[in-house]
Parts: structure tokens; sequence; C-alpha cells
């Protein structure tokens, strides 16, 4: 159960619910060449990864990502070891996996998986990123801008806010996530890492009221 202390507003979580659905893309899924599995602390990452695997979307996945402070003591021997081991669990064969263990943020993850790629003879022309929910955008901009040639189709499992918020138990650190990644969508072009994105209206306002409530702990100092 959520401890109280933690919990967050019913207008918080209208304004998260607006950064929530904002970091989602919603692509139709399609077969792709490739998936690459976006290191972070959510296993549930590999365990989607693994069923769309089963489901025919690609033949082929990179797991990547190296350690971060965020996640070291829960996957100590890195984040794609610890992806390929579940997705191995979960039936994915040996063959069907490709391991980037060096990433150390999402543009690490996408130029080091195209290099790992590009190490074993493949050049997709389609790539399924596969990520936490609120990453997906943050994971499309940047692989605009460091591999533009590529179709990239983004995928997280289909979970529903509130769900999600359970699955991690801390709503408030939830939100700081939230906040965190919308900073990283506006800011990141201006430095290079990633394709302009359209923020609305609505959730720039959503964005900046939470800011402005204390969910900063998961900002970049730039």
């Amino acid at each position: 159960m959520t401890d109280k202390r933690r919990a967050i507003t019913d207008e918080q979580r209208r304004q998260a619910m607006l950064v929530w659905d904002y970091h989602q893309m919603h692509h139709p899924l399609h077969p792709c060449d490739v998936a690459i599995g976006l290191g972070s602390h959510d296993l549930g990452v590999a365990a989607f990864a693994a069923e769309l695997y089963r489901a025919g979307m690609f033949p082929l996945v990179v797991f990547t990502g190296g350690n971060s402070p965020t996640t070291a003591a829960r996957f100590p021997r890195g984040e794609a070891v610890h992806f390929r081991e579940h997705a191995l669990e979960l039936g994915v064969p040996e063959h069907a996996i490709l391991l980037e263990p060096n990433a150390g943020n999402t543009g690490d993850n996408i130029v080091f998986s195209r290099q790992t790629l590009t190490g074993a003879g493949i050049s997709p022309v389609s790539v399924l990123l596969v990520s936490k929910p609120y990453m997906e955008r943050r994971a499309f901009a940047t692989c605009r801008k460091l591999w533009p040639e590529v179709e990239v189709v983004c995928a997280s499992q289909p979970l529903e806010f509130d769900d999600y918020l359970k699955s991690i138990g801390d709503e408030r650190l939830v939100v700081d996530m939230l906040v965190g990644d919308l900073q990283r969508v506006i800011e990141y072009p201006r430095l290079g890492f990633a394709v302009e994105q359209n923020v609305p209206e609505n959730v720039h306002a959503a964005y900046d009221s939470l800011l402005a409530a204390g969910f900063d702990s998961r900002l970049l100092h730039l």
C-alpha cells in the first residue's frame, strides 16, 4: 500500500496523467527488423519485449544498459544483463538476443545498440524501441536525432497510470520521474541530444505546476 506521506493530491494526479499520456507515442505496433530494450529500473521492459517477441514483432532484440546510480543496487550486473536473463526465463531464445552492457544514458543506448547491430552484420530499416511507459517520447526523439534513417516504432507495457503507480509503490517518485523526463524532452533538443517535440500548452502548464509543487528530484541541473 502506498505510504500516505508519499501520496499525491487529486489535482496533482490529474496533472501527472496529462504528462503520462504525453510521454507515450501511441504508435500502432507492427513487425520491425529488430527491437531495442532500453535499460532502466523497470524489469517490465524485458517482460514486454519477451511478449512482443512471442507475438512475432521482431526476430532479434538488443538489451542495452550498464549501471546507473538508480539501478546499481537492483541490477548489480548491469541493466542489460538482468534484462537478458529475464527475457531468457520468459522463453526468448539466446540466439534472438544481443547484449549491449555499457550504455549510461539514452543517447548511448541508441548509439551503442546501433554499433552492436553493425558488428553483428545487421543494418535494420525499422526499429522497435521498448521502454518504460513514460520514456517513449524521449526515446523516440533521441533515436530520430541519432539514427534518422531508420523507422522508429515505440512500445511499452500497456499499463494505466494508476496501475503503474501501484507497481512502483511511491506516487511522488513516479511524478518526479515523469517531470524529469519531460524536462529532458524540452531541453535536450537545444543541447543536440534529441529532435524537438511539440509540448501542448496544457501539458506544459501541468509540468510547471508540478515543478512548483516540488516534484524535482529527477531534474537535470543544466
